[in-house]
């Protein structure tokens, strides 16, 4: 599949992946970006042994783990809720709400929940994160308690 289509097809998804680990949109482009520019490097290394879709979101979470890992200055705490650009202003609270509670999560659970909201099969979560389909499973779970209790008692 030629780099351009991929892009298109793939470019909002990656953005929404970063968005979920670092709840910031000018870095979630910026590792979107990063993860496009090694697709585009290593595109004519792509044996297809996977999905290629599975290699694209396993380069972009390796992206954005290496940057959590490089620049531990990265806390959700200091996440500003005001840096929302002019097409975020479109997504309503409860989205916002949303990536705010997932970027408080560990590393791995961000990179799961993302995928699943992503719609991405768990069976290729499992590959992309190197984790058995039944961990996966239990994961998504939990995470999805954590989020409605977030939820339920961010009303309080």
């Amino acid at each position: 599949m030629e780099f351009n289509k991929l892009y298109e097809i793939y470019w909002d998804k990656i953005f929404r992946l970063c968005m979920g680990y670092v709840n910031d949109s000018d870095q979630a482009k910026d590792l979107a970006q990063e993860t496009f520019i090694t697709v585009w490097e290593k595109l004519s290394t792509f044996r297809n042994e996977a999905n290629i879709g599975t290699w694209i979101f396993r380069i972009a979470t390796n992206t954005c783990l290496s940057l959590i890992k490089n620049n531990k200055k990265i806390y959700s705490e200091e996440l500003s809720d005001n840096l929302v650009e002019v097409n975020e202003e479109t997504l309503d609270e409860e989205i916002k709400m949303l990536y705010h509670y997932i970027s408080e999560f560990p590393e791995l659970d961000r990179i799961i929940i993302s995928l699943e909201l992503e719609g991405i099969k768990q069976s290729e979560i499992s590959k992309i994160v190197g984790l058995s389909d039944s961990n996966v499973r239990v994961k998504i779970h939990r995470i999805k308690e954590k989020l409605t209790q977030k939820f339920k008692n961010h009303g309080k």
